[in-house]
């Protein structure tokens, strides 16, 4: 009998340390962004390793879903490389800050059977093949700004976002840039209407339409083509030096960004002035409401804040070049910092 109840004891002195250890694992959920999904996972993957009561899933929903995630409160964070419009802004009735993370680098992928090198593309050309005016690789003007280089006679597939998205958002705002026609009939969204193409879901479908058809051509971030073993264009940037998406030319597009950030920290750095600038450029957000409230939790809140910090700061930076995503620069590290501080619950601090 005396054994019984040891073995009872036992058992529930295990039962209750289980418990205590379920209680005390704090969960956040966040979603969005297809862009800064493979530096997320890292991050995710590194910070649960040192703080293993901590759980955290990002799902890679697109930009769109992110916001509206936010928005109806079913996420604790979103991911965005948009910033949240005004009408958004206004369906999310409490303030919200955008939080930059890191910097990173739409670029033009693409599937040419037998082409050698580097192809070469300008704004302007980008803005004729996927406004469908430019139909075949060996374009008189495609050929132009690639001389000697054999292109084939293929068409061009254009391969587009179905889903609302930042990485959309980012290329057809530099689009928009480069020609008031664009601008003006297919215009700048995380949604727009593209009028030639094939649409897929997320970096990784619109990757795999590249992948699969001869002679297409995508917008997709870096990781998504380097990963995949896809080659990208070289850009000609304003100072009209073609260009190849890097850490480094990222950066440079990324300066002097801080003296143009406004209070939700959100700034535009496609098309930016610079010998070395990539120019479809931008920083991505983590966006969380001012007053963490809403997280229901205080222990919670702390936990958000705790992740955000270390992401935007040394040890999660340092990881960012890795994935060849550019790191966020001083200045820029210094305005999250102070926006993570001025995070609240229920109006009080919670540094």
């Amino acid at each position: 009998m005396l054994k019984l109840m040891k073995r009872a004891g036992v058992v529930m002195l295990t039962s209750l340390a289980v418990a205590g250890t379920c209680m005390a694992e704090t969960r956040l959920q966040g979603a969005g962004a297809t862009f800064p999904n493979p530096i997320y996972q890292k991050w995710v993957t590194e910070y649960q390793k040192a703080n293993p009561d901590v759980k955290i899933d990002y799902q890679s929903i697109g930009s769109g879903g992110g916001i509206k995630g936010i928005t109806e409160h079913t996420v604790d964070f979103a991911g965005s490389d948009a910033p949240m419009n005004k009408k958004e802004i206004t369906a999310a009735k409490d303030a919200v800050v955008h939080i930059p993370t890191v910097a990173g680098a739409v670029v033009a992928a693409y599937n040419l059977p037998g082409f050698t090198g580097d192809l070469k593309l300008t704004g302007p050309l980008l803005v004729d093949i996927f406004s469908g005016k430019i139909t075949k690789w060996n374009d008189a003007k495609i050929a132009e700004v690639n001389a000697g280089a054999t292109l084939p006679a293929l068409d061009i597939t254009v391969a587009t976002r179905t889903d609302g998205s930042g990485t959309t958002f980012v290329f057809s705002s530099f689009l928009a840039t480069q020609s008031e026609d664009f601008k003006g009939s297919i215009g700048a969204s995380k949604q727009v209407k593209w009028p030639v193409g094939q649409g897929g879901k997320g970096n990784e479908g619109v990757t795999a339409i590249v992948q699969a058809v001869p002679g297409a051509v995508g917008y997709i971030e870096v990781n998504y083509a380097l990963a995949n073993k896809i080659p990208y264009a070289l850009l000609q940037n304003k100072a009209g030096k073609f260009i190849k998406a890097s850490p480094e030319t990222v950066s440079a597009a990324g300066a002097g960004a801080v003296d143009h950030m406004k209070e939700s920290l959100s700034v535009s750095i496609w098309d930016q002035a610079g010998e070395n600038a990539y120019p479809i450029s931008a920083f991505t957000y983590i966006i969380v409401y001012k007053d963490l409230a809403y997280l229901k939790s205080p222990e919670k809140a702390k936990t958000l804040i705790a992740f955000l910090k270390w992401a935007t700061t040394a040890e999660g930076q340092s990881l960012a070049t890795s994935l060849d995503y550019a790191p966020l620069a001083d200045g820029v590290k210094a305005k999250a910092a102070e926006a993570i501080d001025g995070l609240t619950y229920s109006g009080a601090p919670l540094k």
